[in-house]
């Protein structure tokens, strides 16, 4: 995740709620915490969000509204009278629609949260967060039987350089209602204590997935403190991590 991702994101967060416990929000946030810009917008954000919720409190709904919306007696009584109350609510709310316009825009909706940005997001986020490892094994054929056992691709195609990795297992994460593969290597690199794999390989059915690459070659992009690989074959799509830089994935394809 780059810094505009982040502030794309976090352009939804509101301070103070349960967003943040949301798996995009929280990541942006993290780079938020690294990244000393993107921290000072966030600042910023957080005090025009408080200033719109603050002038919002303070609008007064007229007393006996609902009933005077409801009510079919003296209809045109009730509106004769409410009008320039209504007119006062009605100017408030205007008010604060400038006051998105001039000092920050307003998100018009979530965005998708099933794109090929979002998955490649939620799933380096699995692995530099942490996971537990559903099976322990540099055995690839156990990996492949218990995943088809556990109903999780494993029919997937490793690319030749891929297959003399050294596998360290695997674990099933899921995305949109459907279970992804996680399929755990090493580099061979010194790892920190407790840290059984630097290298990450995420498969998921392409059906999942709204803007899922076609078949062809692999497209690279930093995400987070990863350097990742993208492809398609055969109706799955292939998610290949880890740290370094294009050449050091290169070597894995």
């Amino acid at each position: 995740m780059n810094r505009e991702e982040a502030r794309q994101i976090l352009m939804l967060y509101r301070p103070g709620t349960a967003d943040a416990e949301d798996p995009q929000i929280a990541l942006a946030l993290a780079l938020a915490r690294q990244d000393a810009e993107l921290a000072r917008w966030l600042e910023e954000h957080c005090a025009r969000r408080n200033a719109l919720r603050a002038e919002f409190r303070q609008i007064t709904v007229p007393a006996g509204l609902k009933e005077q919306i409801i009510s079919e007696h003296s209809a045109r009584a009730r509106m004769i009278y409410w009008r320039p109350r209504i007119a006062l609510a009605v100017a408030a709310v205007m008010g604060l629609l400038v006051f998105l316009g001039t000092f920050g825009p307003w998100p018009s909706r979530r965005p998708n949260d099933d794109t090929l940005a979002v998955y490649q997001n939620q799933m380096v986020g699995i692995a530099l967060r942490g996971y537990g490892m559903d099976l322990s094994t540099n055995d690839p054929a156990q990996i492949r039987n218990y995943l088809a056992q556990n109903q999780a691709p494993a029919d997937y195609v490793l690319p030749a350089a891929l297959q003399n990795a050294v596998a360290t297992g695997c674990a099933i994460e899921g995305w949109q209602k459907v279970k992804v593969s996680m399929i755990c290597f090493r580099t061979g690199r010194t790892l920190p204590p407790n840290q059984s794999s630097d290298l990450w390989l995420f498969v998921v059915d392409r059906a999942s997935l709204k803007n899922a690459p076609a078949d062809g070659p692999a497209r690279f992009a930093a995400v987070n403190r990863l350097i990742t690989a993208v492809w398609s074959l055969n109706g799955k799509v292939y998610l290949l991590g880890t740290e370094g830089d294009e050449s050091t994935i290169r070597k894995y394809l």
